[in-house]
């Protein structure tokens, strides 16, 4: 697989053996000590992501196996895929984006299709305490206020759906779509993959709405246009694991 968009191809491929699976949100907000966990069975529309990027990049170059496969989540989950407390995972999509392009697992593409430069003030965690048990704790709440707090200096850029959207002869099958919101102090409000099919793009995601992994009936400019909280997208690529970097993903692979 040497073709322009292979990887892409591969990772939707992946991403369609769980069509019909179950949406389930807060899966990962576990009692106790932060840990690792992978649930093959139900997900959110991030959990399916981090999911089909692991076991994708698994048997895209050896055995699947469950020490390959969490060793893969982990890395995509967590900041320098280390495991160091609530703080340490994720939560934000465009940290997850910025931390990720850093360990080579995914590159920007948005500058490339032409959109727009965006900074936004990033405190839904902190101002919404009570929804996080573990930001009871105080040395984890302070750690998200600084977590926060970089994000909020940090600009990106979006596909604006008045100006930009429909420069998406660019977007190829397995880029990951991000959706903007505009909800006070969130970033990213919606993920999934883009799917080509034909000469229409359309979304391979777990609904909410739908309830279940699922390819969007709407194109990916319609499912855009369709929701007043979205202010744009954003986009990026999956590369393969020998361009992953850090934590023996530089040569082992």
């Amino acid at each position: 697989m040497t073709d322009k968009g292979a990887y892409g191809k591969w990772i939707v491929g992946v991403g369609r053996i769980f069509l019909g699976f179950p949406y389930l949100a807060g899966t990962l907000e576990a009692r106790g000590r932060e840990r690792l966990i992978a649930n093959w069975s139900a997900f959110d529309c991030v959990t399916f992501v981090e999911t089909v990027l692991a076991l994708g990049a698994c048997a895209w170059d050896g055995p699947v196996n469950k020490t390959r496969f969490r060793k893969h989540l982990q890395y995509l989950r967590y900041r320098g895929g280390a495991i160091d407390g609530f703080s340490s995972r994720l939560h934000y999509f465009n940290d997850w984006i910025s931390d990720n392009e850093k360990k080579g697992v995914v590159s920007d593409v948005c500058r490339s299709l032409g959109a727009d430069p965006l900074r936004k003030k990033i405190s839904f965690m902190t101002d919404h305490r009570e929804l996080y048990p573990s930001l009871k704790n105080e040395t984890e709440f302070q750690k998200m206020l600084a977590v926060e707090k970089r994000l909020s200096r940090r600009v990106f850029r979006i596909l604006d759906p008045a100006r930009s959207w429909r420069r998406t002869d660019g977007i190829l099958s397995g880029d990951i779509v991000a959706f903007v919101t505009n909800e006070k102090g969130l970033d990213i409000a919606h993920v999934g993959f883009a799917l080509s099919e034909g000469p229409a793009l359309r979304l391979l995601h777990a609904s909410s709405r739908e309830g279940k992994v699922e390819i969007s009936q709407k194109t990916l400019a319609a499912y855009l246009r369709a929701s007043k909280t979205f202010s744009g997208v954003r986009v990026v690529r999956p590369r393969p694991p020998f361009a992953w970097r850090g934590h023996g993903f530089s040569k082992c692979w």
